[in-house]
């Protein structure tokens, strides 16, 4: 038994066949040593309700559970994982709401209303399926309202998404995704999980990475942010004026004061804003 009382992960998999799928980004973390780690890097406080995508097995829901979370809301889309959970939800009752759905069809602000207390702290915490994870990202981002829902976001990627997310100005994994994130939230690799901890091992290594909202980010029009960011990423290795053309070009470069002969990749999250506003200004 583990100290939780629980049986060993690989027991449970063995238990209900929770042979990993491909199609559904499955790669179930094991170690319960490396699940509490990341339960503790969350830095769940007294009163923190948890939504967690994907759990599988459970192995991440037992340590979050553990390690202080008051409530935890898992949302699993394959129905072979749900005997698993309950079993969970029994040790820990009360503590545990298990929501048989695909993530990417939930209204996550309608969920924290129906399932959480008024008085919580809220984080997303989660090992992310694979296939689904930087879409899922970009609508918990997309949030109407900001701040969002979520005081925090402690979340599992590929180590190349990773890297996407928190990069600054001037790398080649600087692109869309890095200036999103980094527009609204501090991004932080917390520490990498190696392919060895999963079953079955995935062929690359895995990052996990904190998100905290900025309280007052900078203002901007997502859809014109996304536009800009959109066409000048769409043509990385072009100069500005060339890679905005069909938005304003050297106009739109001398109005928001930015030399057209700069690349997507140099420009910082504060120069994107302002292109973005200066073409906001000149549709308006």
């Amino acid at each position: 038994m583990s100290p939780d009382g629980l049986p060993p992960l690989r027991q449970v998999i063995d238990k209900y066949g929770l042979a990993a799928r491909k199609s559904l980004g499955q790669n179930f973390l094991l170690d319960l040593n490396l699940t509490g780690k990341i339960a503790r890097a969350a830095g769940l406080g007294d009163a923190t309700d948890v939504i967690e995508v994907g759990p599988g097995p459970g192995g991440l829901t037992r340590a979050l559970l553990a390690n202080s979370a008051t409530k935890v809301v898992a949302i699993e889309r394959d129905h072979r994982c749900l005997p698993a959970l309950e079993d969970i939800s029994k040790r820990y009752p009360g503590r545990l709401e298990i929501i048989s759905a695909d993530a990417l069809e939930l209204d996550f602000e309608e969920l924290v209303q129906r399932s959480c207390s008024d008085a919580a702290d809220i984080q997303i915490v989660a090992n992310l399926p694979y296939n689904i994870g930087t879409q899922l990202l970009v609508n918990w981002l997309s949030s109407p309202d900001w701040p969002p829902f979520y005081s925090a976001m402690t979340l599992m990627f590929q180590r190349e998404v990773a890297e996407r997310i928190v990069a600054e100005p001037g790398g080649k994994s600087y692109g869309r995704l890095s200036v999103l994130a980094n527009w609204l939230c501090e991004t932080t690799i917390l520490f990498n999980v190696p392919r060895q901890a999963f079953t079955p091992p995935p062929k690359i290594t895995s990052s996990i990475v904190r998100f905290v909202p900025r309280q007052q980010p900078l203002a901007v029009d997502p859809k014109a942010l996304a536009n800009v960011t959109r066409a000048a990423f769409g043509q990385r290795r072009k100069m500005l004026r060339q890679s905005l053309k069909a938005l304003g070009g050297d106009a739109l470069l001398s109005a928001a004061g930015i030399d057209g002969t700069r690349r997507a990749e140099t420009l910082t999250v504060a120069e994107f804003a302002a292109l973005a506003n200066t073409q906001s200004r000149t549709l308006s």
